[in-house]
């Protein structure tokens, strides 16, 4: 019973953060290449370092977790374990989420403006 149970919740989980990382992925880099300023090469490469990090602490996280908490000894108690571990986990994700959205939304500004005062220059001296 233990070990279906910790399977299934890697299984489970890592599946989530993979559908999850490559949704992001996917849609986000639309996102990325407004807020840093139409530079697509830019926006691609931030996009890939995101999903680096994103897979390094949701794995990460998935593992330490599996330590923590009671072994299941019944199948009510595994259903307890999966829910409560995967819960957990999808919880983390969306966290992650939401502070990548905000933070890419603050520095993305902060590039775009770069970029506007960089093209203000140039057409300046042009």
């Amino acid at each position: 019973m233990v070990e279906i149970a910790y399977a299934l919740y890697l299984v489970i989980s890592l599946a989530i953060t993979i559908w999850v990382a490559r949704t992001l992925s996917s849609n986000g880099v639309v996102f990325l290449v407004r807020c840093f300023g139409h530079d697509e090469t830019l926006a691609r490469s931030t996009n890939h370092l995101l999903v680096v990090g994103f897979y390094l602490i949701n794995i990460g996280f998935i593992t330490l977790t599996l330590s923590l908490g009671s072994e299941p000894t019944t199948p009510t108690e595994a259903i307890r374990f999966l829910s409560s571990k995967v819960g957990l986990a999808v919880l983390v994700l969306g966290m992650m989420h939401f502070f990548n959205m905000g933070a890419i939304a603050h520095f993305g500004r902060t590039v775009e403006g770069w970029f506007e005062q960089r093209r203000a220059l140039a057409s300046a001296e042009a």
